[in-house]
Parts: structure tokens; sequence; C-alpha cells
């Protein structure tokens, strides 16, 4: 197949943008002039200092969706890499910088693929590319204002392909149907401040919040379900702030970060939170506050069309056959799934976010190749 954009070219010149959330950097100018120039009509929907692009090829449906963002994040220390993070600079069949794997290579193939296939061939309905610059920061201003300005506008996609990273160490081994729900919690016990030599005077938070602790991190919250792993929760932090040591402390405090299957949402887990916390009141004494953050609620886009189109994509380009998972952290398509039925298949993710971030050259070439075949079988 032919390609009027090389895939591996725009994820060089991608990098080269210095896109580090919030900042723009040129990454989405850059995606806005060529997609205009493939025939896209394109609209920036920036909202909070965050760039965001929509761009549309066709006005009927039904209508393809692609998702990713040209955001990264920072790079450290660039005395730690053995190539500049912005470079963009090949070795040995390789594509070193910062988002080559997470995810302007991905990026860079879906808009290629999406432009040499309306090209090749008109297709019976429309694409669509929505992308955004708030994917690694807050998420508030980036894919949720992209659905809201559609939502506002009439705009509407029948199935999304996320190109997020999704395959532990071979390309085409892993797509994504759903993730994992994810929340943080921030616990306060608070007691009364006094002499740990007369500690009858005082009342002691850091026990009770112990006791709390240890009840919450020995518990079995789920054994999983047929296609999520059992729910996990993992203690990330444990402080009184207390540099004394002849004080018991006024608070205690400790964090928590809960990764939930589809067997509960942000509210059940909050109401078992809350249940846990009165009974150690009630044995204790000490007063226990939750405060409860929820980044994303678990989902699952059931198997059938959409990942059956990926997968058979996948095994006609590559020769392999997918797994189907909901393994990993968050992504935006945690936000697309109220919108339509949404999967995720990209490179092999091993060192995003990571010194030395870098891809095959010949994955984005494969990726590119199954996205212009996911297109080509979508508008068969």
């Amino acid at each position: 197949m032919s390609h009027t954009v090389d895939p591996v070219e725009l994820t060089a010149r991608l990098i080269r943008c210095p896109s580090v959330t919030p900042d723009e950097g040129g990454a989405l100018a850059l995606m806005e002039d060529l997609l205009s120039a493939g025939g896209f009509a394109c609209t920036r929907v920036d909202r909070g200092g965050v760039a965001n692009l929509y761009a549309r090829w066709g006005t009927e449906g039904p209508v393809f969706g692609f998702n990713g963002h040209t955001d990264v994040v920072p790079v450290g220390d660039p005395a730690d890499w053995t190539h500049g993070p912005f470079d963009a600079d090949i070795e040995d069949g390789v594509l070193f910088g910062r988002g080559a794997t997470d995810m302007k290579s991905a990026v860079a193939a879906f808009a290629a693929a999406a432009i040499g296939f309306v090209q090749e061939r008109a297709p019976d309905g429309s694409i669509v590319l929505a992308l955004t610059g708030d994917e690694e920061g807050p998420s508030l201003d980036g894919t949720r204002a992209l659905l809201d300005w559609m939502g506002e506008k009439g705009e509407r996609l029948d199935v999304c392909l996320v190109g997020e990273p999704t395959c532990p160490d071979r390309m085409g081994e892993m797509i994504k149907i759903g993730r994992r729900g994810s929340m943080n919690v921030r616990l306060t016990a608070t007691g009364q401040q006094g002499h740990s030599a007369y500690p009858h005077r005082a009342r002691n938070p850091v026990p009770a919040l112990a006791q709390l602790v240890d009840r919450l991190a020995t518990a079995t919250i789920d054994t999983g379900t047929a296609h999520f792993d059992p729910s996990t929760l993992a203690v990330t932090t444990f402080d009184t702030g207390n540099t004394a040591t002849n004080v018991i402390p006024a608070t205690c405090h400790a964090g928590l970060n809960i990764r939930f299957n589809d067997l509960h949402s942000g509210d059940t887990l909050t109401e078992w939170l809350r249940k846990e916390a009165e009974a150690v009141t009630d044995e204790t004494g000490i007063d226990i506050a939750l405060d409860v953050r929820v980044s994303g609620e678990a989902f699952l886009t059931p198997p059938g069309r959409l990942s059956n189109l990926v997968a058979r994509a996948v095994e006609a380009e590559l020769g392999v056959t997918p797994e189907l998972s909901t393994t990993g952290g968050t992504s935006d398509a945690r936000f697309i799934k109220e919108h339509c039925p949404v999967v995720e298949f990209g490179l092999v993710g091993r060192t995003m976010h990571a010194v030395d971030e870098r891809v095959e050259i010949d994955q984005i070439r494969q990726l590119t190749a199954v996205y212009h075949r996911i297109l080509r079988d979508y508008f068969a």
C-alpha cells in the first residue's frame, strides 16, 4: 500500500516539538497543517490553556474515530539521555525521543493511515482524528473538552480506537478492551496531642489509623471477573509529619490507591471505606476522615465487532493473535466509553516515560499498516 505521509518522518517531526504537558510545543499545529492538506476539516478545540484538535474527513456516517495525545511527560535530567530527548535521533533502526512510544508514533501512524486511505479510496462514511494535549496532565481540558464540544456541535463517533501503547513485549500481542477504575484516597485520623510520657492524657491517632490501614490492605476486595483481574489496594503513604520523639501527634495521614474492576464503582468502594473507618472509630474513639478522588471508573467494551475488527487486522498484518486485556493504568478511553464503543491498540510500551524512550522504526510502519487495514475493513 502507498502512503502520502511517511509515519517515521512524521514521528520524528512530532518528537522535535517539545510538547511537555500542557505545552502544545508546535505538535498540534503541525498535525493541523498536515491533516488540512490531506483533506480533513480541522477545528481547534482549546480549553483551559490546553490545545486540542478535531479533524474530520467526510460528512456522513458511519464515523470511525482515532484518539490520541501529543503531550508528553517531563524528560527528567537531559544529561541522563544518550540521545537528546527532543532530537529524534535514529540509530540502528531505532528512533529515540520523548513521546516515541507514548504516543507520537501512534498519532503519526493513524494520521498517515487515514490520509493514505482517503486518498486511495473515498470511503462511504467519515474518519475523525481527535487529538489532545492533556492526557499526561490533569485530563480535565483534553479529551473531555473534545467530547463536550462534539456534544454541542452534534458530532458523533460510531466507534473509536485509542492509540496508546498496549503491547507488553511483542508487537501485536495485546488489545485493550477496557480498563480498571482508579481512585486515590487520603485518610486523616484526628486525636489529641500530648506528651509521650503520659499517653493516657492524649488520644493517639496513629494506632487507630494503622489498624484501619491493616484492615484495608489485608482485605480481599474481590477475586476478579471474566475479563478483569482482582481489584487491588496499595498503601502509598503513612505519615504524621512528627519530628519530635516525645510528642504524640494530633493527626496522622495515610494514602491509598485502589485499582478496581467492573464489580465496583467509585461510589461503592467509597461506601466500603467509610464503613471500615466508622468501625475503627467506634472501637478506638478516633475520628477518621476520607478524601476520595476517582480518576476513572472501570469499563469494558464486550468482545464483538470492534475488537474482532482490530484483532483480524493485527493477525493479517503481523501474524499474531492478540490477547484481549483490561490490564494497565488509565487512558482517555475512560472518557470515550461514555460516547461510543472504544478499544485500544498501539506499540510495545516498555520504554514509555523512561529515559531514552524509543521505538523501532519497523514497528511504526507495522502499526500504520494495521491502522490502514482496520479502516479498509471497517468501510468495506
